[in-house]
């Protein structure tokens, strides 16, 4: 299964609309189940440099059908991911991914967000993957 453009849209809408509740502008990127863009956008105003950070968290959370913060905890040092970031053309291992389910439970693709604190990407990302 995957993601389709109408369900992207209306994750991104849904996540827009989080990010405007916890006043914040975000990237916010959507990937299907191969990794690839499927939407993206950036609010106005939101920073330039989260561009690129919001549509590799939502690679690596499909990459490895976990959210990005998880992969940060066990990608530290000692850990058994560490160094885990340096892999797939570089990954984002800290929150503001999520892997997006249908209603079956399976992993259609994944969301990326980047703009504001980890926290808040997460709460903006974790939004929109709920969304449909």
């Amino acid at each position: 299964m995957n993601i389709t453009l109408t369900q992207a849209e209306k994750i991104i809408s849904v996540a827009k609309e989080k990010s405007k509740e916890i006043e914040t502008k975000m990237n916010i990127a959507i990937v299907d189940a191969g990794a690839n863009l499927v939407a993206f956008v950036r609010m106005d105003g939101a920073w330039l440099g989260s561009l690129d950070i919001a549509i590799k968290k939502a690679k690596t959370a499909r990459f490895f059908d976990m959210n990005t913060g998880i992969i940060g905890e066990l990608s530290q040092p000692g850990g058994s991911l560490h160094n885990i970031e340096h892999s797939n053309n570089g990954l984002i291992t800290f929150p503001g991914g999520v892997p997006i389910k249908n209603a079956a439970g399976e992993i259609i693709g994944a969301i990326g967000v980047s703009g504001s604190t980890v926290e808040n990407d997460h709460e903006v990302a974790e939004a929109g993957a709920l969304a449909i």
